[in-house]
């Protein structure tokens, strides 16, 4: 069975450690890339930059996208995943700390699959990571590559 890489788009170390210990503690194996900003987040996606050399063909199965990113925020990033063909229909959730109502419907409107709001409590957060696991990675069908 082909792995399916998860890739996390989170600037904040700390959002980073707790979101790697709550896949190790809902036994999500798969590969979890991290990139720190949005306009890493569009190279590593697009195959530019330092990723020009990565295979376009391995798509992560999902992106879990914070907002609030440097150099390109993450709402700027799902706009240019979506106007471009080659990712314009991979799942994106949008995990962020903002519970603003504008934020939550500029995701929405801007394409993103899911948006969920990170639990403060570790517990929480950990239930909250083994759900989303289970539903995009094995009960969601994702689309053929």
């Amino acid at each position: 069975m082909k792995e399916k890489t998860i890739l996390l788009v989170e600037d904040n170390s700390g959002d980073e450690a707790l979101t790697k210990r709550a896949f190790t503690k809902a036994r999500i194996k798969n590969e979890l890339v991290v990139v720190r900003d949005g306009a890493a987040a569009l190279d590593y996606l697009l195959c530019a930059g330092e990723y020009a050399t990565r295979d376009p063909n391995k798509m992560p199965q999902v992106v879990l996208l914070d907002l609030k990113l440097p150099k390109i925020d993450g709402l700027e990033v799902l706009k240019r995943l979506r106007a471009d063909e080659r990712t314009r229909l991979l799942p994106v959730i949008i995990l962020t700390s903002s519970k603003e109502e504008e934020d939550v419907v500029a995701g929405y409107q801007g394409g993103a699959n899911s948006y969920i709001v990170k639990p403060i409590n570790a517990q929480n957060f950990t239930d909250c990571i083994q759900q989303l696991g289970l539903y995009w990675l094995v009960l969601n069908e994702s689309l053929p590559r």
